[in-house]
């Protein structure tokens, strides 16, 4: 059974989202916790019942870092939403978000279409597994509900990072360059690559169906860095920082921060901060002190985790230059296994869950190690995952 956390006095909304820009304020109750045992997909409807008592609720869409097609894995590309009453707020789109979002009842019952109650998309950062969903956002939105809506989606992510990533290891004949005009887009100019490569079927679409131009359905921004912060993205990509504000509506408020994933430059974590809780995520990083500040009190903090000794066993020295490389940023990009819940202590947080697990198919004991050196409640993320937040 799952922990419950009491909640402080209940306080008004524009209070409460006052104080939680300095402050985690309210408190959860967690349902459709996961332990020992259980199967890698628990049944979308049991969870969506135990969570729906909470106004706003956690859903883990896809669990899977990476490639979620290796090995044949069950598990969907990593993405993960916060639904604030029929508001869902999303969190990266990795392969098979759309599916996901659908089985796990974020869809419109009413006209069955599905995107209708999505406000707002939030990116992490750029690496292909979690914006990869992108291009079916693009393609079949306009008529998966995008039209229906009021006003267009609301998309934020990193800019573009302005120079190539180093090369690793000793300096080589130079590679070929992908885009050389603009070989590290933000955002937004992914985005509208993304237009111009479906321009035939989206074309097709606006004059044979007269169907809306999906500019107009999603509003996609890059992040701007806040003044005076000395970034170096390829020594030091995340500095010490105060986490930000890049978003705010009635529901809810999002602060950012910059974490530690090298060479992704920037990249992201995030801090919903709703009238019922708070709930964090950490994108792709390492061990980072931006996140611990970004994650002070929440009630949820979801995070990323690599086991080293799978890595050590899917790279075995002796070792080429590429197969160090590669063991090189999996280890000081990615965090490990047991030092999560150090870090989860650190930000006094009262749930950890852990989620872009890598790999996919790693025995579940080795997962609650994570929870070496943490007080609070730990969960190991599987897809449609839902947890309920006040």
């Amino acid at each position: 059974m799952c922990d419950v956390i009491t909640r402080p006095e209940s306080t008004s909304r524009r209070s409460f989202l006052r104080a939680a820009a300095t402050a985690a304020g309210g408190a959860a109750v967690l349902a459709g916790c996961v332990s020992t045992g259980t199967p890698p997909l628990p049944d979308a409807r049991t969870a969506r019942t135990a969570a729906a008592r909470s106004r706003t609720r956690l859903v883990l869409l896809g669990t899977a870092a990476g490639r979620s097609w290796s090995g044949g894995s069950d598990r969907q590309g990593i993405s993960s939403a916060v639904v604030v009453g029929d508001a869902v707020y999303l969190v990266d789109c990795g392969d098979g978000w759309g599916r996901r979002y659908l089985q796990a009842g974020l869809g419109q019952r009413r006209t069955g279409l599905g995107l209708e109650n999505l406000a707002a998309v939030f990116i992490t950062h750029l690496h292909s597994d979690h914006v990869v969903g992108l291009s079916p956002l693009v393609a079949f939105g306009p008529t998966d509900g995008l039209g229906s809506r009021a006003r267009p989606v609301a998309m934020f992510g990193p800019g573009g990072r302005g120079s190539l990533a180093p090369l690793a290891g000793e300096a080589g004949a130079e590679p070929s360059v992908i885009n050389r005009e603009n070989p590290t887009p933000g955002l937004a100019d992914t985005v509208e690559y993304l237009y111009s490569a479906l321009a035939a079927d989206l074309n097709d679409n606006i004059r044979d169906s007269l169907k809306p131009d999906p500019h107009a359905l999603l509003r996609v921004r890059d992040i701007e860095l806040p003044d005076g912060l000395d970034v170096r993205p390829d020594t030091d990509p995340a500095p010490r920082m105060d986490p930000f504000v890049v978003f705010e509506d009635d529901r809810v408020r999002v602060r950012a921060t910059l974490v530690h994933h090298p060479p992704a430059f920037p990249a992201f974590g995030y801090r919903f901060d709703t009238e019922d809780g708070s709930v964090v995520f950490s994108g792709d990083t390492s061990a980072c002190d931006n996140l611990v500040q970004l994650a002070a009190g929440a009630d949820v903090l979801v995070h990323e985790v690599i086991d080293p000794q799978w890595v050590d066993r899917l790279l075995p020295a002796p070792r080429t230059p590429e197969q160090q490389a590669k063991r090189d940023h999996l280890i000081r990009s990615h965090t490990p296994v047991g030092e999560v819940g150090p870090l989860a202590e650190r930000a006094g947080v009262k749930a950890l869950v852990l989620t872009h697990l890598s790999p996919t198919d790693n025995p579940r004991e080795r997962w609650l190690t994570a929870g070496n050196g943490f007080s609070g409640r730990l969960v190991v993320g599987d897809d449609l995952l839902q947890v309920g937040v006040g």
